[in-house]
């Protein structure tokens, strides 16, 4: 069976990402020209050159990440067989869709800079806060937020791996949770640096917004089945997909019941396609015996290529 690719979400940025692919494959250039015509901004310069602020800005980095993905997956085409499956981590999504043919790029780049800008206008900035929460089971995760949330929000937000969740919600609500959290036993819990609480209900707002900019969006069945995030599931319909990309913004990540369930499927060869390598991380802690490469680099991708005859 083919590697599963996988694609990173936010987080995974930094500056002097996609340079590489963009000095060594013409391809890469090319997605990023046609990144920064959609965007009407230099996404390139910001991605190459910074400064690390803006690119941190939830409305860079949704399309910065996306592009580099995107290169990096056009690359690795050029010569590696199609994946037999593809999930990709919150953002990731996207990127895991246009690979696998349901979403063109040049829409893709547009609708996740919309995306990135609803996320943070959903709540004011400054106002809300994320965590990674080490060593507790994501059921005594989400009753502890339940029992100290009283009238503002706090939940489990990322469900990453075994003894490793994320909560979102409120500033003060998400550090009453960390406290008691620790009481309970989490070995450690770390402040996470984001702009705004993603994957929790302070993004309904921004949901309903991205739904209207996907209506005005053309999407197409998948070419191989995209493990969803929400759903924790394999889909390939355009009606899935769409209903999927709206549900996930204000709901969990399910990344551990994702790498179960294709591990289950029999998948244990993975690539993580994109910068960076959390996702490979995650693989290990999930799926006992599973493999991961990184594809994210013009040296990994170099690594992966066969040897000429």
């Amino acid at each position: 069976m083919n590697p599963a690719w996988l694609f990173p979400g936010q987080g995974a940025q930094n500056v002097g990402m996609g340079l590489d692919l963009v000095n060594e494959h013409p391809l890469a250039r090319e997605l990023f020209d046609t990144a920064d015509q959609v965007l009407g901004f230099s996404l390139s310069r910001i991605c190459f050159r910074g400064p690390q602020e803006e690119l941190q800005r939830t409305a860079v980095t949704q399309p910065a990440l996306l592009t580099c993905s995107v290169a990096a997956a056009r690359i690795l085409a050029e010569f590696h067989p199609a994946p037999a499956a593809i999930a990709g981590h919150s953002l990731g999504e996207y990127s895991a869709l246009v690979t696998a043919g349901s979403l063109a790029f040049d829409e893709a780049v547009k609708l996740v800079h919309l995306r990135g800008r609803f996320m943070q206008e959903a709540v004011p900035e400054g106002q809300g806060t994320m965590a990674a929460i080490l060593g507790l089971d994501a059921t005594v995760v989400s009753r502890v937020c339940r029992e100290v949330a009283g009238e503002e929000v706090v939940q489990a937000a990322n469900l990453n791996a075994p003894g490793q969740v994320v909560i979102s919600g409120h500033k003060d609500a998400v550090q009453r949770a960390v406290t008691a959290l620790k009481e309970a036993g989490a070995r450690g819990a770390v402040p996470l640096g984001v702009s705004a609480p993603f994957h929790c209900s302070l993004m309904e707002p921004a949901a309903r917004r991205l739904e209207e900019a996907l209506g005005e969006i053309h999407l197409t069945d998948a070419r191989m089945p995209v493990w969803t995030n929400v759903d924790a599931r394999p889909v390939t319909s355009a009606a899935e997909i769409r209903a999927a990309l709206v549900r996930q913004v204000a709901s969990p990540v399910r990344w551990e019941e994702s790498l179960r369930g294709m591990g289950e499927a029999g998948h244990i060869d993975f690539l993580e396609v994109g910068p960076g390598n959390v996702l490979a991380g995650l693989v290990r802690r999930t799926l006992k015996g599973a493999r991961t490469r990184g594809a994210g680099t013009a040296a990994a991708l170099a690594d992966l290529k066969p040897p000429t005859p």
